[in-house]
């Protein structure tokens, strides 16, 4: 007989909602994991660890072994992966001042060994991402479709940003969109240049990244803002 967890992860496969049951349920296990790289493991570091998860349930066969180490093992790679893009992009010295301010950059470093903010860090990261898991759900979206659409090539994503931007800049589209549920492809055409099939190959994405923009997903919101920085070059 199969183990439990297989097939959930089988039935998973292919099925977004059953993939963001599964990833709520391992929480704690995904958070395990990222306390062995990082006892203070912050926000970041859990979003990146969700989406290696995700791309575990998606990947695994039977012939790969136990599922949570293959799990474990992916989740690793791109926390690695993650890690030495920050490194790349922590180019400035801490002790540079900050603008006219006395403050150093390290002045404003959290204490690595302040284990209970982390631990706040983590457990407010983690209700934002349940509360915005139910809320997509009612758009008929999940927290793989972020993943699974976000743009792979620079032009395109600089293409998705140029409509995110004004949507923000229009609050009435993201209006339309909270009301009717679906995303005014037409409009943001004409307002936006960018083409119909690019917006709406990545709709998900989009209508995604509008519902986090339109609530109080601080905590999310401020990681997309600096996944912006670090691929497209400035906060959109």
């Amino acid at each position: 007989m199969a183990n439990p967890i297989v097939q959930r992860v089988a039935a998973a496969q292919g099925n977004s909602f059953l993939a963001d049951q599964l990833i709520r349920d391992y929480l704690p296990f995904i958070r395990s994991e990222i306390a062995k790289m990082n006892a203070a493991a912050e926000g970041d570091e859990l979003s990146i660890a969700m989406i290696g998860f995700h791309e575990a349930i998606e990947s695994y066969q039977a012939d790969r072994g136990a599922f949570l180490s293959y799990a474990s093992l992916v989740m690793k790679n791109r926390l690695i992966d993650y890690y030495r893009s920050e490194a790349r992009h922590r180019s400035v010295s801490l002790s540079s001042s900050l603008g006219d301010e006395d403050l150093t950059l390290e002045d404003t470093l959290v204490d690595p060994k302040d284990e209970a903010a982390a631990l706040e860090d983590r457990s407010a990261t983690a209700a934002e991402i349940e509360e915005l898991s139910d809320q997509l759900v009612q758009f008929g979206l999940s927290l793989s479709d972020i993943a699974d659409h976000t743009p792979k090539q620079e032009r395109t994503l600089q293409s998705a940003q140029a409509v995110l931007r004004h949507a923000r800049e229009h609050p009435e589209i993201i209006r339309e969109l909270l009301r009717t549920k679906k995303l005014p492809i037409k409009q943001l055409v004409s307002a936006t240049g960018v083409n119909r099939k690019v917006i709406e190959r990545h709709r998900k994405y989009l209508m995604a990244l509008m519902i986090i923009y339109s609530n109080g997903y601080d905590i999310i919101r401020d990681h997309i803002g600096m996944t912006f920085i670090k691929e497209g070059g400035a906060r959109q």
